[in-house]
Order: structure tokens, then sequence, then C-alpha cells
């Protein structure tokens, strides 16, 4: 059923590609169908992106008050996870449209320059992501700025470790499913981490032993959330 879906995901995507329409309109397409999206241990790894992918999709969500259907529908048309990142992590400071930051985006070569062009105090936009927007990072860094200032904000983790994770190569993905865990299992965010990239676990083998419903990951993100400012 799955596979009859995304072929026809991709059938209407491609008709909407032959309408006419700006030409910056869609970027990229992207279908994000899951063949797998539940951990068989004959396979440990097989679900891993997805397991990885929805636990982003959901923290974002949460985070920005957004409904995670259109976080996915935005990637699947082409928006990268790292302008997305940005792109609401703006709007939630300086209550601008996400979108009209995005397309702002698509008609600039750089973040910095779309905030000058707006006018805006990049001091306004949180420490972390400022000294890198001002340090001219790449994207990629930015968006990582800005998961970084979340999770500090959101008391998640505590910066030495966060720092750690980053230098041990962690990804905005593996931070955030790393942590999810480690609040359930009591173990640090590093050593699931490790155990992944050691290959001694998968993040479906590590999910299955929590208590975490996967199915309803955006609710179990809330509720962690919420406990951390109790």
């Amino acid at each position: 059923m799955r596979h009859v879906i995304c072929n026809i995901f991709k059938l209407t995507l491609i008709i909407l590609l032959m309408l006419p329409m700006p030409a910056l309109a869609i970027t990229a397409i992207n279908c994000h169908c899951f063949t797998d999206r539940s951990y068989n241990p004959a396979n440990p790894a097989a679900a891993d992106p997805y397991f990885l992918a929805t636990t982003q999709n959901s923290f974002f969500a949460t985070v920005f008050n957004t409904d995670k259907k259109t976080v996915v529908m935005k990637k699947q048309l082409g928006t990268s996870p790292d302008d997305l990142w940005i792109a609401y992590w703006i709007a939630s400071k300086t209550g601008i449209s996400p979108d009209s930051l995005l397309q702002s985006k698509l008609e600039s070569d750089s973040w910095k320059n779309v905030v000058v062009a707006r006018g805006l105090s990049a001091k306004n936009l949180g420490a972390l992501f400022s000294n890198a927007l001002n340090a001219n990072r790449p994207t990629v860094r930015l968006s990582e700025a800005v998961v970084e200032d979340l999770f500090l904000n959101g008391q998640l983790l505590r910066e030495g470790d966060l720092l750690s994770l980053r230098k041990a190569g962690a990804t905005n993905q593996e931070l955030i499913i790393a942590t999810v865990i480690a609040t359930k299992t009591g173990q640090s965010a590093m050593q699931h981490f490790l155990e992944v990239k050691a290959g001694t676990k998968s993040w479906g083998s590590l999910l299955s032993r929590t208590t975490i419903d996967t199915k309803n990951m955006q609710q179990e993100i809330s509720t962690i959330l919420n406990l951390r400012h109790q």
C-alpha cells in the first residue's frame, strides 16, 4: 500500500510540475516514502532513516507549534531541512511568515543577506544563531545553531554534553533522537550515539527497548518538553 501511495504522490508532483508556475516555486522533489517504518530484529537498522526523520519532524512541529504534515510536505517539495530550521526560527523571533522568509532565501544567496534585506537585527535572533550568522557560517551551521539554542533553552541537554555530541559528529537528527531515547533510558545521549556509530546498536533497536510510541512520536516529544519545564 505504501508503494502505491508513494507512486501516486510522485505522479501528482509530476503533473504539478507540468503546470505553469514561477521557476523558483519548486526547487526539487524528494519522495520521503520510507519502505521500513517499524523495527525488525532481523534487519535492525532498516527503519533507522524513518526513525531519524520522523523524530526530527516531530520535534520541529512541536517546538514551532506547526503541523507536522506541513513540514513533511515542504521537504517533499524541495525545501531543505536546514532552511526550514532557519526560516521558522527567524519567524518565531520576528513574527514574519516562515513561507515569506523561505521565498526570500530562494531569491538570495545567503541567510545573512535575507536578514539584512529585511532590516532585522541579528542580535535579536539568539546569541548562537547571531554569532554564526555574523561569522558567515554555512547554512548547515546556522541550522545547528538553531537546534542547539532550542536544546539549551529547553534544558534538554547540558551545554557540555551538547558540545561533546557535536564534536563527535552528531547531526541535528542524531542529536534529537539520541536525546529523546536518553530521557527514557536514563543513560546519556552520547552513549546511545556512540553505540549506533560503532554499529553495536541501531536507532530502531534502542527505541524498541524504551516505552516510546514511535507511531505517536510528536506526543512523546511534547511530554518530554513539558517535563523539562516543570
